[in-house]
């Protein structure tokens, strides 16, 4: 047994210290970024923001409305081959990632849907990046897929950011435990803060010249913004997505006025019973269900909320004087809260 006695901080326990700035307008700077991946040596040019690869949110009608703000969309793994050619055939489909998880049967898939229509976005994923057999798979899909630009977790360390970048991925998904439908931590006692582990994975997988996606954990637009602050290259979002009508949660209706209105969606974990009965019949006798299922607010079409997320980071850069969404992490200062008002953590 050992215990680590250094500071770990999650989006709650940090503000972001205002500087001052030249910046005169929000309307000055600019919240797309320019990457090239470490083993393709491919470019892309967006805002970089991902909807996760859950069936709710993971949906082909989300990628589209997202294409239309430079944001990326990771499909989930459950829809039918035919489905998927035919979507990677279409524009929509230029900012999204195929997602698979470690089985045969998601590696056969994926091969199959490659011969048809080429595959450059690949989303290898797992909930716990930390066993061999998850390193070989990211080995293999490199070895089949060499020009594809490939994402692999979940890990929230450094040195597993630095094996799985080695063993062939240009993204590490960064997260265990933060998201809101997830209950990792509570059924396992298993996790990491999240801010914290966005920082020591985002300085692994930089010196390597590699990217991480802080994947969880942001329920405002504000965590968002700390996330890039933190150094994530990439944030995926789940529940803050959710909700929309571009998702494909079951839709809970209320009556007003004599007339029946959406109110609410169902959203829920991909380890939760809902989506175990959904795609494998049930939990395994071996395992427990490490999500839930909840209703978020239904809120209409997404494009409110994009703005709301993009408004809110680009409001963060004139706080900080950051021209570029590239200067951020260099130009955040964290402010620790509650217990330790006013510590300073860390000058990224």
């Amino acid at each position: 047994m050992r215990i680590e006695n250094d500071p770990k901080l999650d989006f709650k326990d940090v503000l972001i210290r205002p500087k001052r700035s030249t910046l005169a307008s929000r309307a000055n700077v600019d919240i797309d970024r320019s990457f090239r991946f470490l083993h393709t040596g491919s470019e892309w040019t967006g805002f970089p923001l991902i909807a996760a690869n859950m069936d709710v949110v993971g949906t082909m009608k989300l990628a589209a409305a997202l294409n239309r703000f430079g944001a990326m969309a990771a499909l989930h793994k459950h829809y039918a081959e035919k489905d998927l050619v035919k979507f990677f055939r279409s524009e929509d489909s230029r900012n999204s990632f195929y997602s698979l998880g470690t089985t045969d049967a998601d590696r056969e898939k994926l091969n199959a849907v490659d011969k048809q229509v080429k595959i450059t976005k690949i989303c290898l994923d797992v909930a716990n990046g930390y066993t061999e057999k998850f390193i070989e798979a990211v080995a293999i899909t490199r070895e089949q897929h060499p020009d594809a630009v490939i994402m692999a977790g979940n890990v929230v360390t450094g040195d597993m950011t630095e094996a799985l970048l080695l063993a062939g991925a240009d993204i590490i998904k960064v997260g265990i435990g933060p998201g809101s439908v997830c209950t990792t931590r509570r059924v396992t006692g298993v996790g990491y803060p999240q801010l914290s582990a966005i920082i020591e994975c985002a300085d692994a997988a930089h010196g390597l010249k590699g990217l991480v996606c802080g994947d969880g954990g942001c329920t405002v637009p504000g965590d968002v913004a700390k996330a890039y602050g933190a150094g994530a290259d990439f944030v995926m979002l789940g529940g803050m997505l959710a909700g929309h009508d571009e998702c494909d949660g079951e839709i809970v209706y209320e009556t007003r006025g004599g007339k029946k209105i959406p109110s609410k969606m169902v959203f829920y974990g991909m380890s939760s019973d809902t989506a175990m009965k959904k795609h494998s019949g049930g939990v395994a006798k071996y395992r427990a269900s490490e999500g839930k299922t909840v209703q978020v607010p239904y809120r209409g079409a997404v494009d409110d909320t994009m703005q709301e997320i993009m408004g809110g980071v680009r409001s963060m850069m004139t706080y900080i004087g950051a021209m570029r969404l590239k200067e951020v992490s260099k130009r955040t200062t964290f402010i620790r809260v509650g217990a330790q008002l006013n510590t300073v953590f860390g000058e990224s």
